[in-house]
């Protein structure tokens, strides 16, 4: 797939007439919200006027700044209320957040953690339940939000805590120019196809600096862990099993680490130190044939002002397969969900604001705003949206990848430490630390096995 979205000038507009519909979507929650009573409800004209003049603290991921700046200025233009938005690197929301809460300092209202981190910061009190209020608002409409996304950006051992928000999958980034200077006429299907592309692209063009991949490698489980996932999803494996115990060492689990270590050679220089910042540099400069990437970086690659110097240059596919033919899996590596902290003494206003932010028509817009917001489909909806369809349907369709078996992460208790533990072992094998890569998961089975239960 090679992406030909319109012209510049014609998506300006259309974000324009596209930020007054999202208006009016706030218009409609700000009536809805003014006719509900009981839990969830403001009451009577609440929302219009006892909130008007307030103040929201959000806190969120760096890389979604643009999209922060989006909602509070959409937000306070409509109902008067203030976000103050805080971000910081994406390994740190949950840890700051908790340490806000359990201090006593309680300075936010809102945040949009890692997904994987809900069972944690549910245990601690950090955030809170959200059943009752999202059973009472048919507005919410539950059965919209993507069905892979929706347990586990949402749900805690059966209770609500958040409300999903950045859909996050990774497709495989390619760059035409560099597949055509080297003989492919097609991006891989597989992953040893995928190998031998990056090993041939690698060989061929390393001395004038450009390389066949830039592989997350830094030890992080939203980057590397994700390398990992997106073959776990692949090969056909799980986290964890039908009744919720660890498969970590599985065949499937084994081969996608033997996947990774395929390429990690051929990669930019060096893997384990390629972060979400590296990467992408090297994407944007025409460095690099392959980026698995979240489905948001083809926004950005069309858009000049943004840095991207492959504009009109690359195409974007599903993750590669075990076997060619086989359907396409999503890996859903990162993706963060709407919170209202624990002790936020601003509950209601708190609900509605992640009630609006996770809406259809909020996440809709966000898809395709200028400048690009880093925000992938929460909804089937948005997810089909006409104007998302007709400016970025490569992006579309390989988002469509979550409508069926995604692969998700361990969300309960202890899921964060066992996500950092997978991520610290894989990163010791692949610096030649560990013995067979059987052997290192069989580690790493046994240490979820005593963080997560055995089912």
């Amino acid at each position: 797939m090679t992406s030909t979205p319109p012209s510049r000038t014609r998506r300006l507009a259309r974000t324009r007439g596209r930020s007054v519909l999202a208006l009016a979507a706030v218009a409609a929650l700000t009536l809805s919200a003014c006719g509900q009573g009981g839990s969830g409800g403001s009451g009577g004209d609440a929302f219009a006027s006892d909130f008007e003049g307030e103040e929201l603290n959000l806190l969120m991921n760096a890389s979604h700044e643009g999209a922060g700046e989006w909602l509070s200025e959409q937000f306070k233009e409509e109902t008067g209320v203030t976000v103050n938005v805080t971000t910081v690197p994406y390994d740190e929301i949950a840890s700051q957040l908790t340490l806000d809460q359990q201090s006593g300092a309680n300075v936010y209202d809102v945040s949009a953690p890692w997904y994987v981190s809900l069972g944690d910061l549910a245990a601690d009190g950090t955030i809170q339940p959200l059943t009752e209020y999202v059973e009472a608002n048919d507005d919410i409409d539950v059965d919209d939000f993507i069905p892979s996304i929706w347990e586990p950006y949402s749900q805690v051992d059966g209770e609500t805590y958040g409300l999903p928000f950045d859909g996050d999958i990774h497709a495989l980034f390619y760059n035409t120019e560099i597949l055509e200077r080297n003989g492919f006429d097609a991006p891989p299907e597989t992953w040893d196809e995928y190998a031998e592309q990056v090993a041939t692209i690698t060989e061929n063009e390393s001395s004038d600096g450009v390389y066949g991949a830039a592989v997350f490698g830094e030890q992080s489980p939203m980057i590397l862990g994700a390398s990992f996932a997106n073959r776990l999803a692949g090969f056909g494996g799980e986290f964890l099993d039908e009744n919720g115990a660890p498969v970590v060492n599985s065949p499937e689990a084994v081969a996608s680490l033997e996947a990774l270590e395929d390429i990690w050679d051929d990669a930019l220089p060096t893997p384990a130190e390629t972060d979400f910042g590296a990467g992408n540099s090297a994407w944007f400069a025409g460095k690099v044939a392959f980026i698995e990437n979240w489905t948001d970086l083809g926004v950005r690659s069309q858009d000049p002002e943004s840095g991207s110097e492959v504009v009109d240059n690359w195409g974007v596919t599903y993750l590669p397969r075990a076997e060619a033919g086989e359907d396409p899996r999503a890996s859903l590596v990162a993706g963060f969900s709407w919170v209202v902290t624990g002790n936020t003494e601003k509950t209601e206003l708190a609900q509605q604001f992640i009630e609006w932010a996770a809406s259809s028509q909020v996440n809709a817009d966000l898809l395709t705003a200028l400048p690009p917001t880093g925000i992938d489909p929460n909804r089937v909806s948005s997810l089909e949206d006409e104007t998302y369809g007709e400016e970025f349907p490569e992006l579309q369709e390989v988002n469509r990848s979550t409508l069926d078996g995604a692969l998700a992460w361990p969300t309960g208790e202890n899921a964060t430490e066992a996500a950092q533990i997978l991520t610290d072992e894989l990163a010791a094998y692949l610096a030649g630390q560990r013995g067979t890569a059987q052997e290192t998961l069989d580690g790493v089975q046994q240490e979820w096995e005593s963080l997560l239960g055995n089912g």
